[in-house]
């Protein structure tokens, strides 16, 4: 007989080992969720909308017959401001709505032409067409993020009493144009 007792193997803890593939686990059903959950990814909130439009001065574009950009001349009237660069692909997508809105002549069109060679952008516009009534240069975009931009383009539409009414990231497209920005431009002309 042996005096000496045995001691029971330590038990391994499994919760340990299965911990990373809980944590996993609730991730991807996190993620899951957000993907069925119908909502359009491409919609950034933005905090402005309702608030006032931070106030912008900003510089021509060199060489242009335009002003640049300062807020203060856009009080009282509908302005929509577009965030665009030359070397910005989606901005050549989304410029024939642009040049559609010029023409219609309701509201005030100003350019905010983000850290972009004035060169550059002349040559865009010489090539695309100009539907801007004013255009400021952003070189060290500094404008843009008061205006809360994540990148270019977009478009911010300020009401007569000079609020932020509407936003868009990214290119307008033919379906964007009509179902969104027409409306809210029509809300905002309409609105006292």
């Amino acid at each position: 007989m042996s005096t000496e007792t045995e001691t029971p193997a330590p038990r391994r803890r499994l919760w340990p080992a299965l911990l990373p593939l809980m944590v996993f686990m609730a991730l991807a059903g996190l993620f899951l969720l957000q993907l069925l959950s119908g909502r359009d990814a491409s919609v950034v909130p933005s905090a402005l909308i309702g608030a006032e439009a931070p106030a912008t001065n900003l510089p021509p574009l060199d060489n242009s017959p335009l002003p640049g950009i300062d807020s203060a001349s856009f009080e009282g009237q509908v302005t929509l401001v577009n965030v665009w660069a030359s070397w910005c692909v989606p901005c050549r997508q989304e410029h024939p709505y642009l040049m559609a809105l010029a023409e219609d002549g309701r509201v005030t069109i100003a350019g905010i032409n983000y850290k972009d060679r004035p060169e550059n952008a002349r040559r865009f516009l010489g090539e695309l067409g100009n539907p801007f009534d004013a255009i400021g240069v952003d070189g060290s975009g500094r404008t843009a993020i008061d205006w809360g931009v994540y990148g270019v383009p977009e478009t911010f539409l300020v009401g007569r009493d000079g609020t932020i009414v509407y936003k868009h990231v990214g290119p307008f497209t033919a379906a964007s144009f009509r179902e969104e920005l027409v409306p809210a431009i029509e809300a905002a002309l309409a609105a006292e």
